[in-house]
């Protein structure tokens, strides 16, 4: 997931350290599972998505799917790219199926930068090492563990549950799985919802549990290109008109720009709720926004928080420069990167136009240059998906709350937005402030943490799989 939200947190309500536990022998399966996943090498630069792909696949047939309902899928011109479709056939054909999304590529990591081999699954001081430890290898072994223990237990549930573990999500502009899947592959994917990547449960400093989060919408990231071009010249004769100067005069007017603020479902039910947690002066002005979004003083204490600003609202940042071409000339071309993430109250286009605006200055081009295709609109926290979870999590953590909330980072679910299919980020791995160095050196999660987020996302796959009614 890319620069996930982290939550600023200052009170836990309850539940110390996890506590280590002896390995049951479906444990110990799962964790063989895990550990093939994570040294199976999945980065884009010198790895395989479709050798994980058939790995997990041959899992699945071991524990007895057929064939036909198991399906490694490659795209032309990308053999190491490939996904895995699985699908489990429910007994009640009147129900619509569930997807179980996860993506196996990982973030590029140098074995020099790292304490332990990133591609080596090291248990030490209660935490698994790796690279895609918690990103999104957590989720994907997990669904296929949930795939497996209901094929050995012949366990077959109402509501069909659907598998794909996709690569292509940690890099922009790079074949996507989920992409190739909605576009190419729509029926085989087909559910009525879905579960992925995007939440987790927070720890505090201490290790206590506070909450756990459920995701349910997220922001769109894109880039535009900010250019200017110039006849350029000896530096020994400089002119007023730079393009240089000029590219940054519009970036500082960039950076003074603000977007309109937003609420959504998701945004107001979490400054409510988070607000309760919170307390304080923070905690009260949250409160008071997802009250009345109007509140001026609210909106001002709530936006000093980077964390809550970013989900209030478009936001851009100017994230790369290049310009000149000697040092001795005066610049012909100057170009910077501004990264945008996009409420879903805009588009692609209405940003780039509110960019030209706030810079003022016909000289420079403003170019968007495509992530991923559209806004996805927020899916509804319905009482059919919101139930079940709250139910699992009183079950597996008892008395605490869960909270929803808006992903600022990204994931795959517009992919499956795009195609009707409303998708729901749950993880239930409880990481603490620093997310587990997701993306970053010395990836890392809780032992027991891993094992307590397999029985709640099983537990919650059974619940959902046996509701009576399809999810609207």
């Amino acid at each position: 997931m890319r620069r996930p939200m982290q939550l600023v947190l200052l009170v836990a309500l309850c539940c110390g350290p996890l506590a280590a536990a002896d390995l049951t022998p479906d444990q110990v399966a799962f964790r063989e599972l895990y550990r093939e996943l994570i040294e199976t090498n999945t980065t884009l630069s010198s790895g395989s998505c479709t050798e994980a792909a058939e790995k997990m696949g041959a899992r699945l047939r071991a524990a007895g799917m057929p064939d036909e309902d198991i399906h490694v899928l490659t795209a032309e011109g990308h053999p190491k790219e490939g996904s895995l479709v699985a699908v489990l056939h429910g007994s009640d054909p009147d129900l619509e199926p569930m997807l179980l999304l996860a993506h196996v590529d990982v973030v590029e990591a140098k074995r020099e930068d790292w304490t332990r081999d990133p591609f080596k699954l090291i248990e030490e001081d209660g935490y698994f090492y790796a690279r895609g430890a918690v990103d999104d290898k957590s989720m994907a072994a997990i669904w296929v563990d949930t795939l497996v223990r209901c094929l050995q237990d012949d366990d077959r549930p109402p509501r069909t549950v659907k598998l794909a573990l996709t690569c292509g999500e940690e890099t922009a502009g790079a074949f996507n799985g989920a992409e190739n899947l909605a576009a190419e592959h729509a029926g085989l994917i087909a559910a009525g919802f879905a579960l992925n990547e995007g939440a987790w449960g927070v720890l505090d400093e201490d290790g206590n549990r506070v909450m756990l989060t459920m995701q349910a919408g997220e922001k769109l990231p894109e880039n535009y290109q900010l250019e200017v071009t110039n006849p350029g010249g000896h530096s020994s004769r400089p002119v007023k008109v730079n393009a240089i100067y000029q590219l940054a005069a519009a970036l500082t007017r960039v950076s003074r720009y603000e977007f309109p603020t937003h609420l959504n479902d998701t945004t107001r039910t979490f400054f409510e709720q988070m607000g309760a947690i919170r307390g304080g002066e923070m905690g009260a002005a949250m409160q008071a926004l997802a009250a009345d979004p109007e509140d001026a003083d609210a909106l001002a204490i709530v936006k000093t928080d980077p964390t809550y600003n970013a989900v209030l609202h478009t936001t851009c940042v100017a994230t790369m420069l290049e310009a000149g071409h000697a040092t001795n000339a005066l610049p012909q071309r100057a170009t910077a990167n501004v990264n945008c993430r996009i409420y879903p109250t805009d588009s692609v286009e209405d940003v780039r136009r509110a960019l030209e605006q706030a810079i003022g200055d016909p000289v420079v081009k403003v170019t968007a240059m495509p992530v991923r295709s559209q806004v996805a609109v927020p899916p509804p926290l319905t009482p059919a998906i919101w139930g079940p979870i709250e139910a699992t999590a009183a079950e597996i953590f008892p008395g605490l709350p869960v909270v929803p909330i808006f992903q600022a980072g990204g994931t795959d679910a517009p992919f499956l937005a795009a195609i009707g299919i409303p998708t729901y980020g749950i993880g239930a791995y409880f990481l603490e402030p620093d997310l587990g160095h997701i993306h970053g050196l010395n990836e890392r999660i809780g032992v027991d943490s891993l094992y307590d987020a397999r029985d709640f996302l099983f537990a919650l796959v059974k619940r959902l799989a046996t509701a009576p009614d399809p999810i609207p």
